[in-house]
């Protein structure tokens, strides 16, 4: 004869059986799932393009004058058109303050090679803020009638010497919105002795025009903000393969200190302090390390191929050179508001 309490006894000793399998179950599916995320597969670089190039624009600031300028790219962090730059994209060096006139262009759906096509997408820019110890500046786009493509800032931190790294951008005597790959090389704290200013060292192939673009990772996140490369030694010796891209961490905290939205919530201490539009900055510069390199020859076009009774002519080069490519835009900016200012004079004085 069994007893009600040895029943009793049994039950719970079978409920906290079942409950404990349950728990190990539970764990089991957990430590399954936390594997399907580790080994998730990385993101190729051509699906790393087509996620995040939309979200790359060129800059480009024009003086007053209408000559030359400066040219870079930035990214689109926020649908309503706030784009993150280079401060030295978009600060004029003889004034120290933003350019008059800021043009940035969207994506094409497809890069051709011909700039007048490519640069079709064009909006007006105004600078929101900037820092120069950290060379970075925010600008809202001009006339935006709906939402646009955004790029994600990554937490810097994971990122480890090693990854895959992509970069997004206009290189001088490349093309147009190019990709290039490479890995993290090393990390810099206080880069150029500037307090807070922590940068990725990468060999991915940057140059002149790739400043402000984004560095990404494997996931589609942007972990850096490309802004300086080393190409000449101090005794004239080439550097190949040493660019520097400030950390996203670095950016994030910037951006909460502008009040944007597309700052995250996690806090970091030690950033410098940034400026107004309003202030004039000043530009900390390296002997061997510049935001900018010198320009480089362009390519020499294929040799032509020879077809039955007749020589085919060479086909015109493809890269572009930033500086012709900025003032022969700045010079037709700058004629057509004047014909613009002349048109409103005539009508006010009939």
């Amino acid at each position: 004869m069994i007893r009600c309490e040895d029943c009793q006894g049994r039950l719970s000793q079978l409920i906290a059986v079942k409950g404990d399998a349950m728990k190990q179950a539970l764990v089991i599916v957990g430590l399954l799932l936390m594997g399907g995320v580790v080994q998730a597969k990385e993101l190729s670089p051509r699906e790393i393009y087509e996620q995040t190039s939309p979200a790359v624009v060129m800059v480009m600031g024009h003086p007053d004058s209408g000559k030359s300028g400066s040219g870079g790219t930035g990214s689109i962090i926020q649908a309503d058109g706030l784009v993150l730059t280079n401060a030295h994209v978009v600060i004029e060096e003889k004034t120290g303050k933003p350019y008059p006139r800021l043009s940035v262009f969207l994506k094409p759906v497809r890069v051709t090679g011909d700039s007048k096509a490519d640069l079709a997408r064009m909006m007006r820019a105004k600078v929101v803020a900037y820092s120069s110890p950290l060379d970075l500046a925010l600008l809202k786009l001009d006339g935006v009638s709906g939402p646009l493509p955004t790029i994600d800032l990554s937490d810097s931190d994971r990122a480890r010497i090693g990854d895959r790294v992509i970069a997004i951008g206009h290189p001088e005597q490349g093309g147009l919105w190019t990709l290039t790959t490479g890995v993290i090389s090393a990390e810099v704290d206080n880069f150029n002795g500037v307090k807070g200013k922590h940068v990725f060292q990468t060999e991915t192939g940057l140059n002149r025009g790739n400043s402000g673009g984004p560095l990404v990772d494997t996931d589609g996140h942007l972990v850096g903000v490309n802004t300086a490369i080393a190409r000449v030694a101090p005794d004239g010796l080439p550097i190949t393969s040493i660019s520097f891209s400030l950390k996203s961490t670095v950016a994030k905290q910037w951006l909460r200190e502008q009040g944007t939205a597309a700052a995250p919530t996690a806090a970091q201490a030690g950033s410098p302090s940034t400026r107004t539009a309003a202030d004039v900055p000043s530009s900390p510069s390296s002997p061997s390390v510049q935001p900018s390199a010198p320009s480089q020859k362009p390519t020499s076009p294929a040799a032509p191929s020879v077809k039955p009774a007749q020589l085919e002519p060479p086909m015109p080069a493809r890269p572009y050179n930033l500086d012709q490519l900025v003032s022969e835009r700045s010079k037709a900016e700058a004629d057509l508001e004047n014909m613009i200012s002349e048109m409103r004079g005539r009508m006010k004085g009939r």
